[in-house]
This record gives structure tokens, sequence and C-alpha cells, in this order.
């Protein structure tokens, strides 16, 4: 059997931290972790992706919990990588969890919000 290629599944591919104001925020990430702030445009305001001054691969997103992200809690959010987005959030529910944000377009690799039976909350995210 042959490996998909690109990331392989159940790794970390991914982390976000959502708040009421991210650009308020950014302050305190520059000075404790040392990142920079690139603005990542949502349209009427900007998420930012955050990295390591020198490096083009950023380390984090900081995002304002606007749009798809209103209903996320202010935490930091992993997502784990999974293949088939829409069979894992069946399993989500059939095994007691919650979809908090549901992909924008199902059909397409994207991204959900859960939540497992304990509460804890992370992101499932279909490698494309």
């Amino acid at each position: 059997m042959s490996e998909m290629p690109g990331p392989k599944m159940g790794m970390i591919g991914w982390v976000d931290l959502t708040v009421s104001d991210a650009t308020g925020l950014l302050p305190f990430y520059e000075q404790v972790a040392g990142w920079k702030p690139s603005p990542l445009s949502m349209g009427d305001y900007d998420d930012y992706l955050m990295g390591v001054e020198g490096s083009d691969m950023p380390s984090a997103g900081i995002c304002h919990a606007r749009g798809s992200n209103a209903a996320i809690p202010p935490q930091w959010i992993v997502y784990i990588t999974v293949y088939d987005l829409d069979a894992r959030l069946k399993l989500v529910e059939s095994l007691g969890g919650k979809i908090i944000v549901k992909p924008d377009d199902p059909t397409q690799p994207g991204i959900a919000i859960v939540q497992d039976p304990a509460g804890a909350v992370f992101g499932l995210y279909q490698a494309g």
C-alpha cells in the first residue's frame, strides 16, 4: 500500500488562537514568544500569521472571533490532520462529540472545529 503524500493522518498540522481582539493581543506574543505578525486578510479585517523573525514559515495564527470563528472559545486550537473530513465529523458525533464549526464547503478540503465528549475543543484539518 502506498503512502498518501503530504501531512500524515493524526499529526498536528497547525495551531491558532482565536480571541475577541487579535490585534490587541499581538504585542503580548511579540514580546513573550518573539513572534512577528503578518496580516492575513479576511475581507473586512485581518487575522495574523505569527512567525519567528528571519523565517518564512509561520509558527501559529492569531485570529479574531468573527465570521466562521465567532463560535470558537478564546483558547489555543490545535488542528489534527485527517484525510476524510466528512467521515471524521460523523465519527465525532457518533462517539459523543459535537461539531462547533462546520467546514465552509464540505465537498472541498477544509477545517472544522469540534468538541470531544469531555469538553475539549480542537480542529480537524483535511489534508489535500
